[in-house]
């Protein structure tokens, strides 16, 4: 019989939750995390779910999470509000009543994840409620993802405990790297939320239109450069797993590889993101995962399976 992930069962109750939650919606994590030993890994489960969870009121203000508090709250950014002020109190409080909160406020505690960098994820959160587009690639990296993926990989530097201070610039790429992935696989989505997580001034430079969810010469042209330049952030973040410990540096290359395979997956749906969510295939994880385990973490990004088809630009 497996031993509880806590003593105490309310934070058992609510480090399970955690991992439940990472497993339904960050499944990348959730595998990456499976290569740490079990001490670590609930930490980065509650990093997911804290960020999940402010993520849902502004994405998907209809589904209610009993960690949330303001359930009859409509209004989003009230919700939102509601949400911070509580976590804040809880980080004072040193204590949650609420297992999922308590749990999230027990790892950061223990780890000494560094406060200001949930101010800076959650002033982030606050944008998704007034801005629906960026103008260029600098305004978006800095102005949005600064607190909604860099930060991220800074919260996780703390649990994966790496060897040497150089490994945080690279965490910040990884961050930057999975976001941006995203925008690029999710523009239907959030298009259906009236956002463009594309620079605008991109768009207008290849003369292409998101919003006619066509895939068109210019929509191709426009993106091929977003995946390359999301490659790069790839192989920014690439060397850092070597700073990592063994456990961490399994974990990051896993997901790393994990994620960048969803770029590969972009390119062999030529370019097509309207049609539905492009899924990495589960038996693709398992050889991931298993090819980690048995070669070792490895430094590179594997090259796309259309590099060596793809014309070279002039």
């Amino acid at each position: 019989m497996a031993r509880p992930l806590h003593p105490d069962p309310r934070l058992a109750e609510g480090y399970a939750r955690c991992a439940e939650l990472t497993k339904r919606h960050g499944t990348t994590y959730y595998w990456g995390a499976r290569l740490l030993p079990r001490e670590q890994r609930i930490d980065v489960y509650t990093v997911y779910a804290l960020c999940r969870l402010a993520d849902d009121i502004v994405d998907e203000p209809e589904r209610v999470d009993p960690a949330v508090p303001g359930h009859g709250e409509v209004d989003p950014g009230v919700r939102l509000r509601m949400f911070e002020q509580h976590f804040w109190d809880c980080v004072a409080a040193g204590r949650s009543d609420e297992p999922v909160m308590a749990a999230v406020v027990d790892s950061l505690q223990r780890r000494g994840t560094d406060p200001e960098c949930f101010d800076r994820f959650f002033r982030a959160m606050e944008l998704d409620l007034t801005r629906t587009t960026w103008e260029t690639w600098e305004d978006l990296r800095d102005g949005y993802m600064e607190g909604s993926a860099a930060v991220i990989g800074e919260m996780m530097l703390p649990v994966l405990q790496p060897l040497t201070p150089a490994a945080k610039e690279p965490a910040r790429a990884l961050g930057h790297a999975f976001q941006l992935t995203n925008f690029l696989r999710d523009v239907g989505e959030d298009l259906d939320r009236g956002r463009v997580y594309l620079p605008q001034e991109d768009l207008r430079r290849h003369g292409a239109d998101p919003w006619t969810r066509r895939v068109t010469p210019a929509w191709r042209s426009m993106m091929a450069e977003q995946v390359e330049r999301n490659r790069a952030l790839y192989r920014e973040a690439a060397p850092g797993v070597a700073m990592l410990p063994r456990p961490g540096a399994r974990c990051v290359a896993t997901a790393l590889r994990m994620y960048s395979r969803i770029l590969d997956l972009v390119e062999e749906a030529d370019y097509d993101v309207f049609s539905g969510r492009l899924r990495v295939r589960p038996r693709t994880k398992v050889a991931i995962l298993a090819d980690v385990l048995v070669r070792g973490p490895g430094r590179g990004v594997p090259p796309s399976p259309r590099a060596s088809l793809a014309p070279r630009s002039q």
